[in-house]
């Protein structure tokens, strides 16, 4: 195991000795309402998270960061976060220019957002890279995206992470991993919309033109390059208001329903929720918080042989020949919904298309075997 976490410095974010690198965590919140199975998976994320920054520390600079967890995937990292990241003075300018709390819940205008760039470029002190460890995803995150964009930080998103991935997906040959997820990046330039059928019953169009398809390789070696680790995938944001169609859940983001749940997708949003299974509860109360919860966020496509895990989204969304959907945010990576949710659904055996703005149509998955 210490070798598969030193790979993550060495291989995946090629750090040099000289660098300052950033982890973190999350801890249960006292006011979070869990399983004693859920509350010990999170206090093991705990310990790898620290057994990541012992395997960082004699590779670099690190520092180690614990916080209370904030309950979603989507909402920005609390205070602490951000200076340890960005330091005191940017979030000290954030706050007098009244823009940090905003940025915070995520109703900070544009002029307030370019503001808030301004301030990052010529105050930040960021880290070489970060390796974000919450249980709670921070990918799509203003924080993120000010790192990377603008600082040229190197960042590993690990959120829901379990120690059964360091001798699983974790293994992948990362070089044929960023080769086949190329290969699909570049099929899938110049595509207009995209068809998608499932044998569960889901069926859904969309539109991605003039989005750019991201690759996530697990090469994070670039400046400002962000991924999951364990990475595998190539993702996209359609166009907001362009999807219809249906979407059948047979799987929440950890474990399997007991019988599915079919979302109605109506220009774009996630407009009924319907199936017995209390998940589907789940959904509705969510759903109900704000309408852009709903909105269809993000395409992805599993790119990663070694992935298997079919009850650990982290994990299941890189399966090679699976897709997954998202919902709620994708303001970070091409999209122009900002709010603080995002969740993401896998759906297997997809048969999915593209319609190229040609004309052409090109299989990019049959009943999903891959064609790339």
């Amino acid at each position: 195991m210490s070798s598969v976490l030193k790979r993550i410095f060495t291989v995946n974010l090629d750090v040099k000795a000289h660098e300052e690198v950033l982890v973190f965590t999350d801890l249960v919140n006292k006011t979070e309402s869990i399983s004693k199975t859920e509350r010990e998976r999170r206090e093991a994320l705990r310990r790898i998270a620290q057994e990541v920054s012992s395997a960082g520390s004699g590779l670099c600079n690190i520092t180690y960061l614990e916080f209370p967890s904030l309950g979603g995937h989507g909402k920005e990292p609390p205070r602490e976060v951000w200076i340890a990241a960005l330091g005191t003075r940017v979030v000290e300018e954030l706050q007098n220019a009244c823009i940090f709390a905003k940025i915070l819940d995520k109703s900070s205008t544009d002029e307030e957002n370019r503001e808030a760039e301004r301030i990052v470029t010529e105050y930040a002190k960021a880290p070489a890279a970060v390796v974000a460890l919450s249980n709670f995803s921070s990918s799509h995150t203003r924080f993120r995206d000010l790192l990377t964009r603008l600082c040229g930080t190197r960042y590993a998103s690990m959120p829901i992470f379990e120690e059964s991935m360091l001798e699983g997906v974790m293994t992948a040959d990362w070089k044929e991993v960023e080769r086949r997820t190329d290969s699909l990046v570049e099929m899938m330039d110049g595509t207009r919309s995209v068809e998608i059928e499932s044998p569960n019953g889901t069926s859904i169009r969309f539109s991605i033109d003039g989005r750019p398809v991201e690759p996530d390789t697990g090469i994070l070696t670039a400046p400002g390059t962000f991924g999951n680790l364990p990475a595998g995938e190539a993702f996209t944001a359609p166009v907001e208001g362009s999807a219809n169609g249906r979407l059948v859940l047979e799987w929440a983001p950890t474990h399997k329903l007991d019988s599915p749940v079919t979302l109605t997708i109506e220009d774009g949003i996630a407009v009924k929720v319907e199936g017995v299974d209390d998940y589907a509860e789940v959904l509705r109360k969510k759903l109900a918080e704000n309408r852009l919860f709903g909105n269809i966020a993000e395409l992805g496509i599993g790119t990663n042989e070694k992935a298997t895990r079919p009850d650990n989204i982290l994990e299941t969304e890189k399966i090679l020949g699976s897709i997954h959907i998202a919902l709620g945010d994708n303001s970070s990576f091409g999209g122009k919904v900002s709010v603080p949710f995002h969740q993401d659904f896998i759906f297997f055996s997809p048969t999915m298309t593209v319609i190229k703005k040609s004309g052409q149509r090109t299989e990019i998955l049959v009943e999903g075997e891959p064609r790339f």
